[in-house]
């Protein structure tokens, strides 16, 4: 019984069938995030939004607060598949394993509605 339980939560943390279709989010994510990144950079540098009056018209706008949103969700998606395969590759006890892809799940649910919740409250 132990042994058939053991194989049931190894097989449920060690979900190999991830790959290719992990490949492909990850790299959507990271142009989401590319994307992002050089849209911030130009509103620094040709908007130059100077001080809080600034920021805050930039990012009261809802074109911002959804482009923003879908970039914390990218990078929060982004960042689970990495830690995800860390921990897949490097800690082998399962049940070790479970407990941080668990809290490392919470941990990215948690920043990315508190960003979400700060982004929406401007």
């Amino acid at each position: 019984m132990a042994k058939v339980k053991s194989n049931f939560l190894k097989n449920f943390v060690d979900i190999a069938h991830f790959g290719f279709r992990d490949w492909v989010a990850q790299r959507v994510s990271a142009i989401i995030l590319a994307f992002y990144t050089v849209f911030f950079i130009y509103a620094l540098i040709v908007l130059r939004n100077d001080g809080y009056s600034g920021w805050s018209n930039l990012f009261s706008n809802l074109w911002m607060k959804i482009l923003s949103a879908l970039a914390v969700l990218a990078l929060c998606y982004h960042a689970w598949v990495g830690i995800r395969d860390i921990w897949m590759d490097y800690i082998k006890p399962v049940g070790l394993r479970l407990s941080l892809q668990i809290c490392s799940i919470f941990w990215l649910l948690g920043c990315g509605l508190w960003a979400i919740i700060i982004l929406w409250k401007v």
